[in-house]
């Protein structure tokens, strides 16, 4: 039997605090990301604030020109500086510092990625326990402090907000710095390790998932390297013979429309002259790797989020579609999703995948695998005619896929009707007549000539024939072949 001193103590108070501490707050957000990915988010949030400045102009080829932003770390810290028009004051008051995006925080107006409101104060708090953000816009200057001390105090969730004399300087230097010091065990030893590492992979992970960036102007640093830009192109033979109606063309299949307000463009084709078996054959044993641009790359707002897939994430090995092989090397395509609505897009939070479940993507999959299917097939056809294949593909011009889409006639495209959830708009594609084998088409019967040689005595002969003695063993024989047959026919 309970005496009653016993249940007054055990009454239950009329509310109980249930409000998370900053430690697990902080633990929860920083676990499952990688510290590459967390830089990552701080460098989206620096072309937010391009989107931001770009709001009210014509996208281009060359928007994101004049535009930059610089990485640096070691022992002593982690910094990261832009010039890409700071972070609005209202913004940063609203939500840009909240542990969260409050529902009616949404940057409707910018084509952003972030939905959830936590990448920049995640990026920091894996980094290190002090930070300081300094923003200067048109109209704004301030800073804002993070220290140990806040991180340990669970009863204040108020940041220290401090505006600044904004000072007299050129538009063009509106941007953001952010400064973070006490480093976490970890994350110093990453910082203090030999460039060769995380400063090469760093400018790797960039120069890979902000190539679509890069090619548009915008420009990055790490620890004072630039990285380079991987261009976007693919083969075409120009709209001229595209708009005779050839029945020999090189060119992309394309696809776009607009789902849910999801503005969608697909490309694929060859981006350089298909494989032969020598190359196949370095390729399966690892002495290449030149198929490395090869396979599916996908833009969400001007962010890659998957870059040169060759799994059945992006359709190779599903249906049809043959799995990816080192024959298929010179098979390429890029799929851009656009939407001011970021939680429209097919991403996963990490920004970093893609969401292969969502609706709009496995739309679009279908067309992914369709554009495949042509030109693995057009490989299979071509790969008993290797030096023939390269001659005629070379006649081809490398070019970015946003202008072949503005290039193709009107009257070459043909208009989609597929059944799909959601509303679609302006669907169409494109499918070039790829060139056939002369084989195909009811040519002379041909044969195959092989025969092996040392290494040595192939390159000799390459350098002999061509001044490069790198070139496959294949061309090497077939122009030795064609210059005895002019002979021949003299």
């Amino acid at each position: 039997m309970v005496s009653n001193n016993t249940a007054e103590s055990l009454s239950v108070p009329d509310t109980i605090n249930a409000s998370p501490t900053k430690r697990f707050f902080v633990e929860m957000l920083t676990r499952d990301i990688e510290l590459e990915d967390a830089i990552l988010d701080l460098l989206d949030n620096c072309v937010d604030g391009i989107q931001r400045s770009l709001k009210d102009s014509q996208s281009s080829d060359n928007s994101y020109k004049n535009f930059w932003a610089k990485i640096s770390f070691s022992a002593q810290g982690f910094k990261i500086e832009d010039n890409c028009g700071g972070i609005p004051i209202d913004v940063a008051k609203r939500y840009a510092f909240r542990m969260g995006r409050p529902v009616n925080a949404v940057d409707n107006d910018i084509y952003t990625i972030g939905t959830y409101g936590i990448g920049m104060k995640r990026a920091i708090f894996k980094i290190g326990r002090s930070s300081q953000i300094i923003s200067k816009t048109k109209t704004d200057y301030f800073k804002v402090t993070i220290n140990s001390e806040w991180l340990n105090n669970d009863s204040n969730w108020e940041l220290p907000f401090e505006e600044l004399d904004r000072p007299v300087v050129n538009d063009k230097d509106n941007g953001t710095i952010i400064e973070v010091t006490d480093l976490r065990e970890g994350i110093l030893q990453e910082f203090s390790s030999p460039q060769s590492t995380l400063h090469n992979s760093l400018v790797g992970k960039i120069s890979n998932y902000y190539s679509y960036i890069l090619n548009k102007g915008f420009t990055v640093w790490v620890n004072q390297v630039k990285v380079p830009i991987i261009p976007i192109k693919l083969l075409w033979d120009g709209a001229e013979k595209i708009g005779n109606q050839a029945q020999d063309t090189i060119a992309p299949f394309l696809y776009e429309a607009e789902k849910d307000g999801v503005e969608i463009k697909l490309a694929v084709g060859f981006y350089r002259p298909i494989a032969g078996e020598e190359e196949v054959e370095d390729e399966m044993q690892g002495n290449r790797g030149s198929s490395d641009t090869a396979g599916w790359t996908i833009v969400c707002n001007d962010r890659v989020v998957v870059y040169c897939d060759k799994t059945r994430l992006t359709g190779w090995g599903e249906a049809t579609v043959p799995s990816y092989h080192p024959q298929f090397i010179a098979i390429s395509g890029v799929v851009y999703f656009r939407s001011k609505d970021a939680s429209n897009l097919p991403i996963t939070t990490t920004k970093r995948g893609i969401d292969a479940s969502a609706d709009i993507y496995l739309y679009v999959k279908d067309f992914m695998r369709e554009g495949l299917k042509l030109f693995t097939s057009y490989t299979n056809k071509w790969k008993k005619n290797i030096p023939e294949e390269k001659k005629r593909i070379s006649q081809a011009k490398s070019i970015d896929p946003n202008e072949i889409f503005k290039r193709i006639p009107e009257q070459d495209w043909t208009q989609v009707r597929k059944k799909s959830n959601g509303d679609i708009t302006t669907a169409r594609k494109y499918v070039p007549t790829l060139p056939k084998p002369e084989g195909n088409n009811g040519g002379v019967k041909k044969k195959n000539i092989s025969f092996s040689r040392s290494v040595e005595e192939i390159q000799l002969v390459a350098d002999y024939l061509f001044e490069d003695s790198e070139r496959e063993p294949s061309e090497v024989g077939n122009e030795c072949f064609e210059n005895f047959l002019i002979k021949a026919k003299e």
